[in-house]
């Protein structure tokens, strides 16, 4: 039972919840240093460390929590070596550093499994984590054949319009010019604030430029700090309604009913984390 990479939550029609299952016990099973090796699933782990990080940390069980640090230290190594996406470890690592600052101080006011030693040596190895990223340099890549600049301009703006977080299209207007011109399209913004945003939320936050046009680059990142945006994920954890079990969709579960796709249910980070809430 224990191999198996699938873990049961509750019974919906009984209402019983965290009888058989906890949030350390969910994240120990359910092999989360596996799926960081896996670009579908990197993202969406990333992501619930850091949900985990400002809110469940001291829920976590001793065992938990070591197993917590030893992703975050593979995560770390991962991100040093093949350089993808250093942006979203860094955020995850600023909100860890700033949970444990609050905790380390808070001594005794809240309950922290471990000696207070451990917590700080872990505070530590965070700093010197944010200190590495912060010296990462990315390695040019040697490359004689076709590149991103070589591709027509209409291909280069499809690219960018199937972005969904506004920093990775910045991010990809930063290596040429052309791609800079193509990053400012005002479409392009608009298209990703109506993707993310309803119109009550334009409304309530507009920008306007000096031309009188409705900046929508800056409405994107201004609504950003006010309304959560669209998560995207190669891959999720799913739920199935029918057995009441966590599981990786691929790695699948001993399902009992006729037709289990029916059953199926993708779990973003949050839900996770809802799951196990008292």
């Amino acid at each position: 039972f224990y191999r198996e990479n699938w873990i049961y939550v509750h019974k919906e029609s009984t209402r019983e919840r965290h009888g058989y299952c906890t949030l350390g016990e969910a994240f120990n099973r359910l092999d989360f240093s596996s799926a960081i090796q896996d670009i579908r699933r990197f993202n969406y782990v990333v992501k619930l460390l850091q949900l985990i990080a400002k809110s469940q940390l001291t829920s976590l069980s001793g065992a938990a929590q070591k197993n917590y640090f030893n992703i975050l230290d593979k995560i770390v190594r991962k991100v040093m070596e093949d350089q993808h996406n250093p942006r979203l470890i860094k955020e995850l690592l600023q909100d860890l550093s700033s949970t444990l600052c609050i905790l380390i101080r808070g001594v005794g006011k809240s309950v922290l499994v471990g000696n207070i030693n451990i917590w700080i040596c872990r505070l530590e190895t965070i700093l010197l984590w944010q200190q590495q990223l912060k010296n990462l340099q990315m390695n040019k890549q040697v490359n004689n054949g076709l590149t991103l600049s070589d591709l027509p301009l209409h291909m280069l703006s499809n690219i960018l319009y199937r972005f969904s977080d506004g920093w990775d299209i910045i991010t990809l207007g930063q290596v040429t010019p052309t791609l800079y011109m193509l990053s400012e399209d005002r479409q392009l913004w608009k298209k990703l604030c109506q993707y993310h945003f309803a119109e009550k939320q334009f409304c309530r936050h507009l920008i306007l430029s000096e031309k009188g046009h409705i900046d929508w680059k800056l409405m994107y990142f201004a609504l950003q700090k006010y309304y959560p945006i669209k998560e995207q994920y190669g891959d999720t954890l799913h739920f199935c309604r029918h057995c009441s079990i966590l599981f990786w969709k691929d790695t699948g579960h001993p399902c009992t009913a006729s037709d289990p796709n029916t059953c199926l249910m993708p779990v973003s980070p949050q839900h996770f984390i809802d799951l196990f809430k008292f």
